[in-house]
């Protein structure tokens, strides 16, 4: 059963939906058939699966500190693995389209906000093994397991950031010249994730690419990706439901798509 939020605005959603003959945008229709509906399989995906698979059976307990959102933020409590894993990795769906994402625009510098046990980030890192991968878990004892699981998967491009999002991402920005892909998953309240994001904004460029996580989590979020959307230096969104692609392409009209994933 979907949340309150999520399923209050999916039948919205799936009204506006396109597919791909209502498409005019020789971009968005070349990333949807190419991509986002892309269904053929990589070897990839049969690794992070079976890491997943793996998670899902571990009996480890793990003290936990909670920098998310919610009335729990800050505090520490015990956590089996395979229930992180349960609650907060990405479905295999939304993990393979963010591959088939960076494996399409091939981006050198990532940031993935928001590495839980490392599932998503695999993914992210599986796709562009020549880019660098940062990746910012605030939790200790959940960086460590997913520094464990990137050496499983032979990730070196991965760079695990621990600490608290608000401090660890400000000073990683200064440090990369440009940003060319950023995955949006580290908060899911509106004042954090437009700080994020426009934060992030002072790297990108022409053919950077955003992904916005849990548009419709809450009422929150959906005003975040309502503004992120109305935003002067974004042009062009594709709203998926579940997650938001943001692009920032001047040769291309400033338009907001809506398309069935």
């Amino acid at each position: 059963m979907l949340p309150y939020h999520l399923a209050a605005n999916y039948p919205i959603y799936r009204a506006k939906a396109f597919k791909l003959h209502g498409v005019h945008s020789p971009f968005i229709f070349d990333l949807y058939h190419h991509v986002i509906q892309h269904d053929g399989h990589f070897a990839a995906y049969d690794l992070v699966e079976n890491l997943r698979e793996d998670l899902l059976q571990d009996n480890a307990k793990l003290e936990v500190t909670d920098f998310g959102a919610g009335p729990k933020a800050g505090n520490k409590h015990t956590r089996f693995v395979k229930d992180i894993v349960s609650a907060s990795a990405k479905p295999a769906k939304y993990g393979q389209l963010l591959f088939r994402l960076v494996n399409y625009f091939q981006p050198n510098t990532i940031f993935d906000l928001g590495t839980s046990l490392g599932i998503t980030t695999s993914y992210i890192a599986s796709a562009r093994k020549e880019g660098k991968v940062y990746t910012f878990e605030g939790c200790p004892n959940i960086a460590h397991v997913a520094t464990q699981n990137f050496k499983k998967l032979g990730l070196e491009n991965v760079q695990l950031i621990n600490g608290n999002l608000d401090t660890t991402l400000p000073a990683q920005v200064a440090q990369v010249q440009q940003l060319d892909f950023a995955f949006f998953d580290g908060n899911h309240r509106y004042e954090p994730t437009m700080r994020y994001f426009n934060l992030c904004l002072t790297k990108h460029h022409e053919r950077s690419v955003f992904v916005v996580d849990d548009l419709y989590w809450s009422a929150e979020m959906k005003r975040a990706w309502q503004e992120i959307k109305k935003h002067p230096q974004v042009l062009q969104t594709v709203d998926l439901f579940y997650v938001g692609l943001v692009f920032f392409r001047t040769s291309q009209p400033k338009e907001n798509f809506t398309l069935y994933f």
